[in-house]
């Protein structure tokens, strides 16, 4: 049986604005055999998606979505079979995690510093409901008026003229060895997304040489020509292959869970 496959998913644990379970029940309706549930530096919805699928007739595999750093450029690395509870796999995820929530904090007090009407005082006492997806900082300036969404967020607010940026994660070679100790595969996520700005030829130039097991081939944001040529790419140099739609619930238009269509045999997972 040639079962539809989304190894790219995101729940409330990172950005998302499902429920784990809410993700499963939307993998069934999309009629998938195969998920991940992949937040980022998180693994929090794991266990409790993986009891759902199974519930649904789904196999769901581990999974996670790390940041990395790599010439000043953010790099996410998707993280599959992992052991959750290695205790170096979990170092890694909480320090990342902490670098995020410390930038943010320094951002809001950036833009308090340049006159805008926020404080770190009740940015702290901030709260919000995950289901809307996102993050906190996105939604107090959105709350406060000050913001429109995520793509205002991204080109107008937090951005290197003002000097924000976000930090510097452990290098891909870190981030890689922490997956490969707790007994995953490493595979970088949308090559040929415009996430990482150069364009495919040059992401595969910078990290060819990289100790990654694979690449995410299948992706919302990749065309037809950059799927091939990365799908060419893995199988003439041994590289395992994911896909996924990299679905984040309600929270990022576009991305709809099942989308591109993806089948079991099209992917080299381990």
């Amino acid at each position: 049986m040639n079962r539809r496959v989304d190894l790219h998913i995101h729940t409330i644990a990172s950005d998302g604005s499902w429920t784990p379970r809410q993700a499963v029940d939307a993998a069934k309706k999309a009629g998938l055999g195969v998920m991940a549930v992949t937040d980022h530096d998180s693994v929090d919805s794991v266990a409790a998606a993986r009891e759902a699928a199974r519930e649904a007739g789904i196999v769901c595999y581990t999974g996670v979505e790390i940041c990395s750093t790599y010439e000043g450029h953010c790099f996410h690395i998707l993280g599959y079979g992992m052991d959750i509870d290695h205790p170096l796999f979990r170092e890694h995820l909480a320090y990342n995690t902490e670098l995020l929530e410390r930038t943010d904090e320094e951002a809001i007090g950036k833009l308090g510093r340049e006159g805008w009407p926020v404080s770190i005082e009740e940015y702290r006492a901030y709260r919000y409901d995950p289901a809307r997806g996102g993050f906190k900082a996105l939604f107090y300036l959105v709350d406060k008026g000050l913001c429109r969404d995520v793509k205002d967020f991204f080109s107008r607010i937090f951005v290197k003229e003002r000097g924000l940026d976000f930090p510097v994660f452990p290098t891909i070679e870190e981030t890689v060895a922490t997956i490969h100790q707790a007994g995953g595969v490493a595979l970088l996520a949308h090559p040929a997304s415009h996430f990482h700005g150069p364009g495919l030829r040059e992401t595969l130039h910078a990290v060819s040489k990289k100790p990654l097991d694979g690449f995410e081939c299948y992706h919302t944001a990749h065309n037809k020509p950059d799927t091939a040529a990365l799908v060419e790419f893995c199988r003439e140099h041994h590289k395992l292959i994911s896909g996924g739609s990299d679905c984040h619930g309600r929270f990022v238009d576009g991305r709809i869970i099942g989308q591109p269509v993806i089948l079991e045999d099209q992917i080299h997972l381990f």
